[in-house]
Formats: structure tokens, C-alpha cells, sequence
């Protein structure tokens, strides 16, 4: 391939990074996976230990505070670090750090619907799934935030 002679930045914003941009965005994903194995450990092992009792996840305001919306937390905090550990040019481009920030959520996603297919119930699904957006959408909209305020 022959080069036009611009800057390597102009490339990887306009979508033809290379292997810059994959492992800026590697970088990114890898960064968000282990916040949520990390915060996702810490809710299990001490959130959980600590305030989980099966009378209050009988009721559905019970599992929505102990479960879902410290998940919410945790995904939002993965997508904030993935966004901001996204580096600059590519995180100049809508795709890629769209990319970087949306992946992880969307990973884990895929593999909680893996690991529960059997024995999941509706409203497990669409609140694991809800659970994804808002928090993603949290972390990215924090994110997008702090790049503003630069």
C-alpha cells in the first residue's frame, strides 16, 4: 500500500488506523475487563456476603437494589475506564471509541447470556440486558463529559 504522505493521525481517523488503532482499542478492552473483574469480585465477595439475604431477594425492589443496580455501577465504571484509556487520535473517531467503550459491556453481556441460557427467566434476560445499556451509556456519558471538559 502506498502512503499518501499524511499524517499517520489523518489515517487512523478517517478508519484505516492498522494496527494502531487495534491496539489502542485492545488496550481500552483490556483495561475495562479487568475494572469489571475487579469490581464485579469486590460486589460478589463483600456487597453480596454482606446484604444479601434470600428474604430480600424475594421481592423485585430487593433484587433491583442488590443486584442489578450495583451491576449497573460496575459496567459504568468498565465503560468509563475503557473510554478513557482510549487513545488519542482514534478516540477522535466516532466508530473506534465507540468501540472501545461499548465492547466490554457488550462482551460480558454475551457471555452472562451464555453462562445463564438454561436457566434463565425472563426477567432476569431483559433486566441483565437493561442493566448493560444503562450502565454503558452511564460510563460513556461520564466519559464524553471529562473529554469536554479538556
Amino acid at each position: 500500500m502506498r502512503d499518501t504522505g499524511g499524517p499517520s493521525w489523518s489515517r487512523a481517523v478517517h478508519g484505516t488506523a492498522g494496527r494502531g488503532g487495534f491496539f489502542a482499542l485492545m488496550r481500552a478492552w483490556a483495561a475495562g475487563l479487568v475494572v469489571l473483574f475487579i469490581s464485579e469480585y469486590v460486589q460478589v465477595t463483600y456487597f453480596y456476603g454482606t446484604f444479601e439475604s434470600v428474604e430480600r431477594l424475594e421481592s423485585f425492589g430487593g433484587r433491583l437494589l442488590l443486584v442489578h443496580l450495583p451491576n449497573a455501577v460496575c459496567v459504568a465504571l468498565a465503560a468509563w475506564i475503557a473510554g478513557r484509556l482510549h487513545r488519542e487520535p482514534f478516540r477522535d473517531s466516532v466508530p473506534w471509541h465507540l468501540a472501545a467503550v461499548f465492547g466490554v459491556p457488550l462482551f460480558a453481556q454475551a457471555v452472562n447470556v451464555g453462562v445463564h441460557w438454561g436457566r434463565a427467566s425472563l426477567e432476569g434476560f431483559v433486566m441483565s440486558c437493561a442493566v448493560v445499556v444503562v450502565g454503558a451509556v452511564t460510563g460513556y456519558a461520564v466519559e464524553r463529559l471529562q473529554e469536554g471538559e479538556r
